[in-house]
């Protein structure tokens, strides 16, 4: 007898649908309070002016404003330094 089915049959194709991370809102667009700036796994960016992280690690504005990014070098802990993109959310005038 035959251990597997008959032709028609694969133990591929499982593979995982995609999880829609990354950017959504650029620099110098308008945003909403509330609205995600950025969807990610980890702290790539890092939330500046007006920004908060939220438990999934997105970035959200807080206030109504201009999406901003900037580079800056920050110190870890152990001395070393290295370059972090923030995201600024600018409030309008």
């Amino acid at each position: 007898m035959s251990k597997t089915k008959a032709a028609g049959t694969s133990r591929l194709g499982r593979d995982s649908i995609g999880r829609r991370l990354g950017v959504k809102l650029f620099a110098g667009q308008k945003v909403n309070p509330g609205n995600i700036i950025i969807k990610q796994r980890g702290t790539k960016f890092l939330p500046g002016k007006n920004v908060r992280r939220g438990n999934d690690d997105s970035l959200y504005s807080v206030k109504e404003g201009i999406v901003q990014f900037r580079t800056t070098k920050k110190t870890k802990f152990n001395g070393l330094k290295r370059l972090v993109k923030i995201v600024d959310v600018i409030p309008k005038k």
